[in-house]
């Protein structure tokens, strides 16, 4: 919205700042941040009382979640999409079509995170939403933005697959790189929300991937940086700088809330959404396995799932003592602080290697 400012910088030059891309990045960080810091007791004290009993906790869970943790509420993820989506209408260039698909598929897997919240509080159950019913809503609108996308875009790029560390190397997928898109946005949301388990475990992985994205993002959108790194440009994805800097706002003012003791859960409604937004963001950019690299501690956690389930399908045993890994390492006598931060170094070291791969090529 602010973006239109430009229009008067003849007249007014101090209004040419609105031009560039890192101020207004800056600019929605801070909304972000101030919008949750603003609304956010406000949110945490109606859903208290609408929920009554707070998120519904696993009963094979670990005792410590049984007792220490209920009575908190969820969906807590609104407070994050309300900064975001301030946020991003106020500073980003809104011609852009990039920042209204993010934003839409953001926003599309906000409500339906937040519907599943809201079966499972109100039938006090952990089901939720049927499992199928679920990705098939997800599947349709990360095709739809995936679709958008390679419209927006160039062939061969827009429908190819790129390989970090390499300069030229494409896959071209043709018509079926939006089923690849799918997967990717899809399996991004999905891996975020196996990853919120613990208080902030995955606010800050977000953040930190959130923050090397929107460096990428804007070395993507400009063509100097682009070509001086070798790296592939995409016209128009530097706007969404914007929408990045907006989810590490809103992710710092939720991490507030979110600290242990936790007086809120960010719930589905906050972890599909912001883990669709960085696998939409991931296509939009042509990083699809460089966000594999950034968010690797979400992809730790999906296949530690993915091997339990099938280990114990299989074999009839278990490979770790508890899934997803956090869960693992609880049963061993880790302490969930520690276990915590000690995934956020993970997490700050895989988003180095991931920055690696803009310069090793």
């Amino acid at each position: 919205m602010l973006h239109w400012l430009t229009t008067l910088a003849d007249q007014f030059q101090l209004l040419n700042v609105f031009r560039y891309i890192t101020f207004r990045a800056g600019g929605a960080t801070m909304t972000a941040l101030l919008v949750v810091f603003l609304f956010g007791p406000a949110l945490i004290n109606a859903l208290r009382v609408k929920q009554g009993r707070g998120q519904p906790i696993r009963d094979d869970g670990p005792v410590s979640h049984i007792v220490g943790k209920q009575g908190t509420p969820t969906m807590g993820g609104l407070m994050i999409l309300m900064g975001v989506s301030v946020a991003t209408l106020l500073w980003a260039n809104l011609s852009n079509v990039y920042v209204w698909v993010v934003l839409a598929l953001t926003l599309c897997y906000g409500a339906i995170g937040l519907y599943d919240d809201y079966l499972k509080v109100t039938t006090r159950s952990t089901k939720g939403f049927p499992g199928r019913v679920r990705i098939t809503l997800e599947a349709v609108a990360a095709a739809i933005a995936a679709y958008v996308m390679v419209k927006l875009g160039t062939e061969p790029l827009s429908t190819s697959l790129t390989f970090p560390f390499f300069k030229n190397l494409l896959l071209d997928l043709g018509p079926f790189f939006v089923l690849l898109g799918c997967f990717i946005i899809v399996g991004a949301g999905n891996a975020v929300n196996l990853t919120d388990g613990l208080d902030g475990l995955a606010i800050v992985p977000v953040m930190i991937a959130a923050a090397t994205f929107g460096l990428i993002t804007y070395l993507t959108g400009n063509k100097v940086f682009a070509d001086y790194l070798q790296i592939h440009f995409v016209q128009g994805a530097g706007e969404l700088t914007i929408i990045c800097g907006a989810l590490v706002g809103a992710g710092l003012g939720f991490l507030w809330f979110n600290a242990p003791p936790a007086t809120i859960f960010m719930g589905d409604t906050g972890s599909l959404a912001l883990g669709g937004a960085l696998g939409t963001i991931a296509v939009a950019i042509k990083h699809e396995l460089v966000l594999a690299i950034v968010g690797g501690l979400f992809v730790l956690e999906t296949v530690s799932v993915i091997v339990q389930v099938v280990s114990f399908k299989l074999t009839g045993k278990r490979v770790f003592r508890m899934a997803p890994l956090h869960h693992h390492f609880e049963q061993k006598g880790w302490k969930e602080p520690t276990i915590v931060i000690r995934f956020w170094i993970i997490a700050i070291v895989l988003a180095m290697v991931g920055l690696a791969t803009l310069k090793l090529r």
